[in-house]
């Protein structure tokens, strides 16, 4: 489903920063692990396509990620690729509800409350459906956020740091919710993190 080969990347006249190869099965769960600065951030900035000219190969799907640009690029990260930011980027002027009906309409797909409605319920939010963003704990905001990834069932989830507003509670209950909808909707999932407790749940690790 991924795989990556002599990926390398610079920032303007920074030293590259050069990744390991790997490749990920349809379905499978991987920790992306490193110090400070290795390019965990980067590595998924580049595997969800929001940055362009590496050198060396991407491919999600069988699809060589340089070979689309502009919005074509944008439609196939659109339909295939859910993304957990460190930031959420969730609009706090919106509800709850309103943020995650934005995801499938920006990509043109059908909104679906009941589908808003039920996967907000599986990360127990459901009584903030109404809910302005901005009244939310930072917790909650990052439950929004995952559920908004993952509304509409992408074929691969590249997540940054997704527990890391979480308490041991929702951390357990957000992960395992991931993997099970990762395997219900053969999702692959890519976490980056330096959250000891994910260790546990996740074998397959990248290390950078």
């Amino acid at each position: 489903m991924i795989s990556i080969k002599s990926l390398t990347f610079s920032y303007g006249d920074q030293t590259p920063l050069g990744f390991p190869d790997f490749s990920i099965t349809k379905g499978e769960s991987a920790l992306l692990l490193g110090e400070s600065g290795c390019g965990k951030t980067t590595l998924l900035h580049l595997l969800g396509g929001l940055l362009e000219h590496y050198q060396g190969e991407i491919k999600i799907d069988g699809h060589e990620l340089s070979q689309w640009q502009g919005a074509q690029r944008d439609a196939f990260r659109g339909k295939n690729i859910g993304y957990v930011f460190q930031r959420n980027h969730l609009i706090g002027s919106l509800t709850v509800k309103q943020n995650l009906l934005l995801a499938p309409y920006l990509i043109g797909q059908h909104q679906s409350i009941s589908d808003v409605l039920s996967l907000l319920d599986r990360f127990g939010i459901a009584t903030q459906a109404n809910k302005k963003i901005s009244a939310l704990s930072a917790g909650q905001r990052q439950r929004v956020a995952i559920a908004r990834a993952v509304l509409n069932k992408p074929k691969v989830l590249l997540a940054d740091e997704p527990t890391s507003a979480l308490d041991d509670k929702h951390c357990e209950t957000v992960i395992d919710l991931l993997q099970q909808l990762a395997v219900e909707h053969s999702t692959t999932l890519i976490i980056a993190t330096h959250d000891q407790r994910l260790k546990s749940k996740i074998k397959t690790v990248i290390q950078l």
